[in-house]
């Protein structure tokens, strides 16, 4: 699909990469490319959900990128010795970079995970014991509705910004993921923008404001499809009445571009 630059050093000292069809960093080179996948996707959503206390988890990462998000995700779980069985979907549009992983410097700690990512580098899936891990190639908008409603524990919300991928952060494409998710579903994202959370909400989210327990990481946001114990959720209504960008980007029938859902936003009265 693209040419891809070489690694891309983060605050953290581990690596990203930086994607010249999106004019974006694969992470924030500004929170760490690690500490941003554990801290704003993995922890929060392995834990506000109760996970590890399921015999399953299954997990829908979007998209695949670096597979870092996934990564940590298997990571921590051997880390808590978890003896349940984790699925991961991710959705990847780019089968270039996923060919080049294996050339990537990921973090030291993920080391034991070479052969995993070489084969899924090959054969975009692996299964063992007790995790599976599915690469769907090509565009998100057309493998999602692919996926069994209801099914899914926890969403990693996690592609390039609205800015320059909006076709991943409308009401529309929201409501299909909210379609997929459990009713114990819970979904995590870097981005704090009022048009995201809107989207979120109108379609049935709480949305919360995630404080992140690393010292110099951003917020980022939490959305549930039930109440989350010792958290308040943000009151969306009232920042609807107050903020007039408290309007969400639209999609009808998901098959807009970039151009066309930006415009429509940025004309668009609510």
């Amino acid at each position: 699909m693209q040419q891809h630059t070489t690694a891309a050093p983060s605050a953290d000292g581990t690596f990203t990469r930086y994607s010249p069809f999106f004019d974006e960093h694969y992470h924030s080179t500004r929170d760490g490319a690690w500490l941003e996948s554990l801290q704003k996707h993995v922890l929060p959503g392995l834990q506000l959900s109760h996970a590890l206390e399921r015999p399953r988890i299954r997990v829908l990462d979007i998209c695949f990128g670096l597979g870092l998000n996934s990564l940590a995700t298997l990571w921590y779980l051997e880390q808590q010795q978890y003896q349940g069985h984790v699925h991961i979907i991710a959705p990847e549009f780019d089968r270039e970079l996923i060919a080049s992983l294996p050339a990537h410097p990921y973090p030291q700690h993920l080391n034991h995970y070479r052969p995993l990512i070489e084969e899924l580098s090959r054969t975009l899936c692996h299964t063992s014991q007790r995790c599976q891990v599915e690469i769907l190639p090509g565009d998100a908008l057309q493998s999602l509705p692919r996926l069994d409603h209801g099914s899914i524990d926890i969403v990693y919300q996690d592609p390039f910004s609205p800015a320059k991928n909006p076709e991943l952060w409308t009401r529309e494409y929201f409501a299909l993921i909210a379609a997929l998710m459990k009713d114990t579903g819970l979904l995590t994202t870097y981005s704090q923008a009022t048009p995201v959370r809107m989207g979120l909400s109108e379609n049935g989210f709480l949305i919360y404001d995630f404080h992140n327990q690393q010292p110099g990481i951003r917020r980022s946001t939490i959305a549930s499809r039930i109440p989350l114990q010792d958290m308040t959720p943000i009151d969306m209504e009232r920042k609807k009445e107050r903020s007039p960008l408290a309007r969400s980007y639209r999609d009808p029938g998901l098959t807009g571009n970039r151009l066309e859902i930006l415009q429509r936003f940025q004309t668009s009265s609510g």
